[in-house]
């Protein structure tokens, strides 16, 4: 292993900035990722000796980990493929996940039996190889950003391991209320809260998921929380203080527009305006996630069809639903559902000329946002989500104007409600009604509303908002 010098600001996340594929001649081959880590990590500065901590996720990583071939910058825990795979799927994703957007089905589960507790034990386990490897990583007094809900006990043991650190969390889901919270067995939900108060700073993306938090520790924990008349929160347990900030990650508007108007995308915009002709669109681009509300969606759509007969072939759902965590049944379920509701639309309301919804389940990133540029109505429904950028994207790069149906739930509604078409996720009528005002606003009141859109939701681009958090974490007292 190719081990990383120590460094003065370390990142830690399960995926890291790059991964490994193994080609069929054996060769490895690396690919960069991008988003908001990756930008804010570059533009602190190349002079500042940073290392990111990540897990192996494929074949490929832990080849190229055993082999020493990763980057000196990137330090690649190659974990028990055992050990991961019951702390990512079985906690973090089907536990923690669930738990902060609301969505077991609570008659049948969760079920916290002996299953639990060895995937529990695995999610320990692996926060603890984070954990080990920050502290062996970092120099002296060093700054550490540690990102989301699969490392939610890492402050804490970093800290038994390195008290001289400066340590930050940051939570990119909404957090439960604490009745919901309370789900989670006492011992796991003490831990999982005292876990992130392990750091000098804990992040959140809007002010409602760190009330929640707040109210969660107080709850549970017994912890004191000082909520001071300048919007300041900090929560104070077992002799430490952390301090809580929001952090509205927004859309990167730049990058967006001009990677929009390339010749890919182009493209792909003229095959989607033959398929539409001259008729009205609704979109929406998600991944088939439990919380995103696709399905709800649709019935919206359907419902529209079948009371607002004015639409019946003026308007086409483009609806791209891209696979998501397929090694969970509850997700092959749910984009099995997709698939059923959109061709039983299609078979009850198609014509010879005309599809209602054109569904796309392979991911495409340049037809997306050559959906985005011919939007009419962007439907972004979920039924819980810590941000949700695409309600901020396609305002940034349709064409003539969009107007944005946006849940109440959605974190981005913290910024974007005033402008937006507000609705009930669950209420499929009032959604239906929704595309309807949509569809049927005034042009130039649509364009107005969408420069508005766009202009609050590019307003922190990811670089902008990573070393936001970043500045605010080494500022701190």
């Amino acid at each position: 292993m190719v081990e990383a010098s120590p460094a003065r600001i370390l990142l830690a996340s399960n995926r890291g900035p790059v991964s490994y594929s193994i080609e069929d001649d054996g060769e490895l081959t690396a690919r960069r990722g991008g988003g908001g880590l990756v930008s804010g990590l570059s533009a602190i500065g190349e002079e500042v000796d940073s290392v990111w901590v990540c897990a192996a996720l494929s074949e490929g990583d832990r080849a190229a980990t055993r082999q020493g071939l990763t980057d000196p910058s990137v330090r690649m825990l190659d974990i028990d493929a055992g050990t991961f795979a019951r702390a990512y799927n079985g906690i973090a994703n089907s536990t923690l996940w669930f738990v902060h957007h609301l969505i077991f089905n609570t008659p049948t589960t969760p079920v916290f039996g002996a299953s639990f507790r060895r995937e529990w034990a695995s999610y320990q386990a692996y926060n603890r190889a984070f954990a080990e490897a920050l502290a062996e990583a970092a120099t002296p007094g060093a700054t550490v950003m540690v990102q989301d809900y699969h490392l939610s006990l890492t402050p804490r043991l970093l800290r038994e391991l390195r008290p001289d650190l400066r340590i930050g969390h940051f939570s990119h889901t909404p957090w439960a209320p604490p009745d919901y919270y309370r789900l989670l067995p006492d011992d796991v939900a003490a831990q999982v809260l005292a876990g992130i108060l392990g750091a000098d700073r804990a992040g959140f993306l809007t002010r409602r998921w760190a009330a929640a938090f707040a109210d969660c520790c107080e709850a549970v924990l017994g912890a004191a929380v000082d909520r001071r008349e300048d919007g300041t929160v900090t929560v104070t347990h077992a002799g430490r203080t952390t301090v809580l900030g929001v952090h509205a990650l927004g859309a990167d508007g730049d990058f967006l527009r001009e990677r929009a108007h390339r010749p890919d995308v182009d493209s792909r915009l003229a095959a989607l305006r033959e398929a539409v002709g001259d008729r009205r669109t609704i979109v929406r681009v998600d991944r088939t996630e439990l919380s995103k509300n696709i399905v709800r969606g649709l019935h919206a759509y359907e419902h529209l069809l079948r009371t607002r007969p004015e639409w019946l072939e003026r308007v086409v759902h483009i609806a791209f639903a891209y696979p998501s965590r397929h090694d969970l049944p509850e997700y092959r379920e749910y984009t099995a559902s997709v698939l059923r509701t959109a061709q039983e639309i299609n078979d009850e309301f198609g014509t010879p000329t005309w599809q209602p919804v054109i569904l796309h389940v392979n991911d495409d990133f340049p037809r997306s946002l050559a959906a985005y540029r011919l939007a009419d109505v962007a439907l972004v429904n979920p039924i819980r989500d810590g941000m949700n950028l695409v309600a901020k994207e396609i305002p940034a790069v349709s064409d003539a104007g969009c107007a944005l149906v946006l849940s109440r739930e959605a974190g981005a509604y913290e910024e974007l409600g005033e402008d937006a078409i507000t609705v009930n996720p669950y209420d499929v009528i009032a959604t239906a009604e929704a595309l309807h005002t949509g569809l049927s606003m005034d042009p130039e009141e649509r364009a107005d509303r969408c420069k508005r859109l766009a202009a609050a939701g590019t307003a922190l681009p990811p670089s902008a908002w990573f070393l936001e958090q970043y500045r605010a974490l080494e500022q701190q007292d």
